[in-house]
């Protein structure tokens, strides 16, 4: 991988008698794609720039316990609900040796991953995102705890960004709370395709609180993963217009999130989660991961939003699972609507009822 010079360090190692022990805590969420990343370069660099509400109780909880390792690579060990997970700790392992430049004391530890999801994994509820955005966060706190850089709050959650994008690229918006670019996006300073931007300022206040239902619709894992879609983009025939496309919704959508303009924001995220299941369906092989429950629940929402008026909208990630959004001033509705005519078409896992978080937490 190709590294920003700033971030290779080969004075982060441990001397030889002064390897630690010890254990980090740290929570990291998920979060929803309003405007869809679908297709990359490398090294994980976004084809377009996309935008994403954090959640708040959809995360990845991951305890990590060091110690010293000979080996001369990171060594690890990798439980996920309590359960060794062999692909789990193949993954992480490439993860680290990758990092080896910008982390170099990871070859010097023996790590043990114990993990665990509080919503289905690999569902289309951006499990990576949590995952590798968690791991990001503990390797910073270790830099910043043992080596006494990255005081600064901007500069921990900037690497920090940088590093879990390498592990997956909608990680590096998990970082921040709240709304997040992650991608150069015209007009907004300071977005980047190598790490995620939190948008502070400028938003209207009825997306503070935003909501979101996460629909359960199937909560098994998917057939494809999300890594392979990715690259099926390569040689989609409708590629390029749907990054035109994304680069255009992103001003309308940013546009609409400061008037208060729900209109238009339910426009643009029903819009954008159509278009990349449309984007899946006329890859080669094309593939579809939407169920019919998916559908029936998306025809009872345009449905209930005719007859109320009221602002509630839906957008899907990389899966079958439907994403119900609305502002917190009408939940009380919202709740009877799932009560009264969408829970026939979930899963027996319900939905989780989530909103817009504030990021990233330490336990430990």
């Amino acid at each position: 991988m190709n590294f920003e010079p700033a971030y290779l360090n080969a004075d982060l190692m441990f001397s030889g008698v002064d390897i630690p022990s010890g254990k980090m805590i740290w929570r990291s969420p998920s979060n929803i794609a309003l405007v869809k990343y679908w297709g990359k370069k490398p090294v994980q660099i976004p084809q377009n720039p996309s935008a994403s509400f954090t959640l708040s109780k959809s995360y990845s909880e991951t305890e990590v316990s060091y110690t010293p390792a000979t080996s001369g690579k990171p060594e690890i060990d990798f439980y996920f609900h309590g359960q060794r997970n062999p692909q789990f700790k193949k993954k992480t392992s490439r993860f680290f040796e990758s990092l080896s430049g910008i982390f170099p004391f990871v070859n010097q530890l023996k790590f043990e991953i114990h993990s665990k999801n509080t919503f289905p994994h690999s569902a289309g509820i951006a499990s990576s995102a949590s995952g590798m955005s968690v791991l990001a966060m503990v390797l910073c706190d270790m830099e910043r705890q043992f080596f006494g850089t990255l005081q600064k709050e901007e500069a921990f959650r900037r690497k920090a960004s940088y590093i879990a994008r390498l592990g997956s690229g909608s990680a590096c918006r998990s970082v921040y709370g709240g709304l997040v670019i992650w991608g150069e996006t015209d007009g907004v300073s300071g977005t980047s395709d190598f790490y995620g931007f939190p948008v502070i300022k400028g938003v209207h206040e009825i997306f503070a609180d935003y909501q979101d239902a996460i629909l359960l619709v199937d909560a098994g894992e998917k057939k494809v993963p999300s890594r392979v879609g990715h690259g099926l983009m390569n040689s989609n025939p409708f590629a390029t217009e749907r990054f035109i496309e994304a680069r255009d919704n992103m001003a309308k959508l940013l546009q609409a999130m400061r008037m208060g303009d729900a209109g238009t924001f339910t426009r643009i995220t029903e819009s954008e989660a159509l278009t990349l299941h449309a984007m899946m369906m006329t890859s080669q092989p094309y593939f579809l991961l939407m169920k019919p429950g998916t559908l029936q629940i998306i025809e009872r929402i345009f449905a209930f939003r005719e007859k109320t008026g009221l602002p509630v909208s839906f957008t899907l990630d990389a899966g079958p699972n439907v994403h119900l959004l609305y502002p917190a001033a009408i939940k009380r509705d919202v709740k009877q609507f799932i009560d009264n005519d969408l829970r026939v078409f979930l899963s027996p896992l319900g939905y989780i009822d989530d909103m817009v978080g504030n990021g990233p937490e330490k336990i430990l």
